[in-house]
């Protein structure tokens, strides 16, 4: 068990005795990843702003029901995930925000480099976009959250080969996407 992993649990432990504190440094350690997972599902920046709230309002009320089957972080977002799509079934229609994250440009770049960072970058989030909702999300978990096969299983609550086939065919069909708008590999 990694220390940030036993932290998370002792601070699961304090806010169940309701320690503010606890659920304060939580939220600071964890609320970008459920922002970002967030806004992925829904394209929304003011719905993820609001699934942030919704998101650690749970866990101050269910701190004391964590099992330790898995990671804090993945059970966050797990609970992400689930008030997520819940939020897209309330709303009738979605407006979609392509512009969902914004391409860093490393300040050691050439001006040429970083024009063909940022112009591989949109290329990649739009491909990424035209993925179906299932692909988009098994990418999203395992390459920006960096979730093994297993954890990704438990967030979305599918078995794990469905789990790596999803994958294989995201990852199929995104290679295509991106030769398609002529990004065939990566920059040096």
């Amino acid at each position: 068990m990694s220390s940030h992993q036993a932290a998370d649990e002792d601070l699961l432990v304090r806010i169940a005795q309701g320690d503010r504190l606890a659920m304060q440094v939580l939220y600071g350690r964890h609320h970008v990843r459920v922002y970002r997972f967030g806004l992925r599902i829904v394209r929304d920046e003011q719905l993820a702003e609001d699934l942030i709230s919704e998101v650690f309002l749970d866990v101050w009320r269910q701190a004391g029901k964590f099992e330790r089957r898995s990671e804090v972080s993945t059970w966050l977002l797990a609970i992400t995930r689930f008030k997520a799509l819940s939020a897209l079934r309330r709303r009738k229609e979605t407006a979609l925000d392509e512009e969902a994250v914004a391409a860093i440009e490393d300040g050691a770049d050439t001006p040429e480099l970083a024009v063909q960072k940022k112009d591989t970058s949109d290329a990649l989030r739009g491909c990424i976009g035209s993925l179906s909702r299932d692909h988009r999300e098994i990418i999203d978990l395992v390459y920006y959250h960096e979730r093994s096969v297993d954890e990704v299983a438990e967030i979305v609550g599918i078995p794990a080969n469905t789990v790596k086939t999803r994958l294989f065919y995201a990852r199929k069909k995104l290679a295509e996407l991106l030769k398609a708008a002529g990004v065939e590999r990566g920059w040096p």
